[in-house]
């Protein structure tokens, strides 16, 4: 079986951000995200900063190929999880701001999917959890980083951002959901998940996935003060989804054309 790529992940990624725009979906958001992400991981490999290169970027396509693979059931009408079809249903609808949207992204890839790609990896290299933890934890110094410049971006696009940190204690909705913060409850979900075997795997996934839903729910249908307070900051928001998407994707097109490069030249017999 041939070996995955990062590069083929990022292609991919490209591709969705790309129809995104031309169709003005939402969808774009998370994606246009993810790509920073992913392209992120690619670089600390390529520099070496992780503990085993090889093993993360199995990791990077193991755990990317969930949304992917999610993505592509939701488009051809099948069975998704529960947590991803909330976040491609909120896709469909306005009213709610660019930040709920990636939110709900990072809710059902995150909160669920994270930890379950950390046990598929173990088991694959039939490691123990532990081996795989400094490289995972390697990674909540890149999400930091990103965590500011996505609200910087944010804020460019959705200028009265701020207000959602009138009902967080942290100093905006975003730090409060930050990237680092969910990775470390999925690690926790990653460690009750790999003592499960037999009907016991699924059925803690599944109540997981559950869960999350709800969470998501919360993420995407605000109450009382909260939901005032969005439905204010949205008249603000920039609307076009297109646009959008660009902000968020811009500083990575000069990297992909590289990383297209590289990928053709990779695979190409």
């Amino acid at each position: 079986m041939q070996t995955p790529h990062i590069d083929q992940v990022i292609v991919q990624l490209e591709t969705i951000i790309s129809d995104a725009i031309q169709s003005r979906s939402r969808e774009g958001y998370f994606a246009a995200l993810y790509h920073k992400v992913t392209c992120k991981v690619r670089d600390g490999i390529l520099a070496g900063d992780f503990e085993d290169g090889a093993r993360m970027e199995l990791f990077d396509v193991l755990f990317a190929n969930r949304y992917l693979d999610a993505r592509t059931h939701w488009k051809n009408k099948q069975e998704v999880s529960t947590s991803w079809k909330m976040a491609f249903e909120m896709t469909e609808k306005s009213g709610i701001i660019i930040l709920q949207h990636l939110l709900l992204g990072i809710n059902a890839h995150i909160n669920l999917d994270l930890g379950i790609a950390v046990v598929e990896l173990a088991r694959q290299r039939n490691h123990s959890l532990d081996v795989l933890r400094k490289d995972f934890n390697a990674i909540n110094t890149i999400l930091a980083a990103l965590s500011y410049e996505v609200i910087n971006e944010l804020n460019q696009m959705s200028p009265l951002l701020s207000l959602a940190g009138l009902h967080a204690n942290n100093n905006s909705m975003f730090i409060q959901f930050a990237l680092s913060n969910a990775r470390d409850g999925a690690w926790c979900f990653a460690e009750d998940l790999y003592t499960k075997s037999g009907t016991g795997y699924p059925a803690l996934i599944k109540q997981r996935d559950l869960g999350i839903a709800t969470l998501g729910t919360g993420i995407a249908q605000t109450k009382g003060l909260m939901k005032f307070t969005m439905f204010f900051m949205y008249l603000f928001e920039w609307k076009n989804p297109a646009r959008i998407i660009q902000v968020l994707h811009q500083y990575k097109k000069s990297y992909f054309k590289i990383s297209r490069k590289s990928f053709l030249k990779k695979h190409t017999v």
